[in-house]
């Protein structure tokens, strides 16, 4: 379907405008999509972006400030999560003895068996971009890449980047 109809809007200020308002209807497309699945499985996206992470240092732990700075959510509060999935049994919380405020997390049997199950499912999301040919689906990805390093985001506070999406959205 076409931006257009999905939204019930002709005309737009501008091809960037109109490439704006793509881009977060794709997003948000595709986070109820994966909302739906982690539903299932009783996990948030953020739950299931960490567990990834944590599979990702095995057989090694990771520190909260590492799972931060590597999760796609950066509004997400990393030790919160880790708690939740801590409650669940999913991963595991050791404090350092040389430094109280440093946590090591790793992730459990349990966490992995729960990766293990959902993994088929998970694998269906890039479904989604199989509509591209793997050509056109590399210059997506070039192209993406290029916005995001573009210099265009002046301002790094999370925030503020959350009020112009936001703003964007409701145009």
């Amino acid at each position: 379907m076409s931006l257009e109809h999905d939204i019930g809007q002709k005309d737009f200020r501008s091809e960037y405008h109109k490439a704006v308002l793509n881009i977060l209807h794709t997003h948000y497309y595709l986070v109820d999509r994966m909302n739906d699945l982690f539903k299932k499985y009783d996990i948030t996206r953020q739950q299931y972006n960490v567990l990834r992470i944590l599979r990702g240092q095995l057989p090694g732990s990771a520190s909260v400030n590492l799972i931060r700075d590597r999760m796609l959510d950066k509004m997400s509060d990393a030790s919160r999560i880790v708690e939740r999935l801590r409650i669940k049994d999913y991963v595991t919380r050791d404090y350092s003895e040389n430094d109280k405020r440093r946590v090591d997390v790793k992730i459990t049997d349990k966490g992995l068996e729960l990766l293990t199950m959902m993994q088929t499912e998970v694998d269906g999301f890039d479904d989604f971009v199989r509509a591209l040919s793997e050509e056109e689906t590399k210059q997506l990805n070039a192209l993406l890449d290029k916005l995001r390093s573009s210099g265009s985001r002046k301002s790094t506070d999370a925030s503020s980047e959350a009020d112009k999406i936001t703003t964007l959205a409701s145009l």
